[in-house]
This record gives structure tokens, sequence and C-alpha cells, in this order.
């Protein structure tokens, strides 16, 4: 099969349409609990200090920096992590299987931005841009 007609031609722009929308749906994670946006979103707004309050910080930056492409492999990575320590503590206790235990958002998440901490930003990102700056500077 010749280059141009191969699928992995568009790997770029598909990881870029992964991190995206996994990016905004992770911010909107995260606004529910710091400002408890959409009204009647579970699990609403939280205390910025407890648990739940500093994991939103963390799921809006993370989301917002993924989304932009920018810092998308550490960003990505802390959001993983973020993700699994999620599942382990607050979805697992209550059933091995994550379809009982409504981890299974969790678990894509914390795959998602494992993926996206080793692939990178994709084709399109801010990420890209600095590259680009500093291979023309050291040009």
């Amino acid at each position: 099969m010749s280059q141009s007609l191969s699928p992995s031609r568009f790997t770029p722009q598909a990881i870029t349409a992964l991190r995206v929308v996994t990016g905004l749906l992770f911010i909107g994670h995260g606004l529910v609990k710091l400002a408890g946006f959409p009204e009647g979103a579970q699990p609403g707004m939280q205390p910025l200090l407890s648990l739940f309050g500093v994991g939103a910080v963390i799921e809006v930056v993370t989301g917002a920096l993924v989304v932009l492409g920018l810092f998308t492999r550490p960003a990505a990575f802390v959001a993983s992590g973020q993700m699994a320590v999620a599942y382990f503590m607050f979805h697992a206790p209550s059933s091995f299987y994550p379809v009982l235990n409504g981890g299974e958002p969790a678990i894509l998440f914390t795959f998602i931005f494992l993926l996206l901490s080793t692939t990178g930003a994709g084709a399109y990102s801010l990420d890209g841009l600095r590259a680009a700056r500093q291979r023309l500077a050291h040009a």
C-alpha cells in the first residue's frame, strides 16, 4: 500500500483529535468539582482544599494544557497518574468489575493520557510551534 493511501499517514492528526477531545472532557470533570458546572452534575462543587478540590485543579490545569498541546507529555503523565489513583481509591473498592464500580471512564482516561504522554501532542500543538521555533533559532 502506498504511503499516500496508508491510514498511518493520518496518525498525527488522529492523535491531535484524541488529545483535544480528551482534554476537553477532562476539563469538564474538573469544572464539576471546581465550579459546580454544569449544575446538577455529580459530585458537584467541592471544597478547594479537599481531595476532590485538588483533583479538580489537576483536571482543569492538565486538561487545558493537553487541549493546547503545551507541555503535553508531562501534563498527560500527571493526568494519567491522577486517574489511576482515582480508580483505585474510589472505584475499585466497591467491585472488582469496572462495569459495576463505575470506573470505566477513569480507566480510559488513564490509558489515553498514558498514550499521549508517550506519543506527544500530534500534528497541531503549541509544543510543535515551540519545537519549530527552537529549530529555527539553532539553524
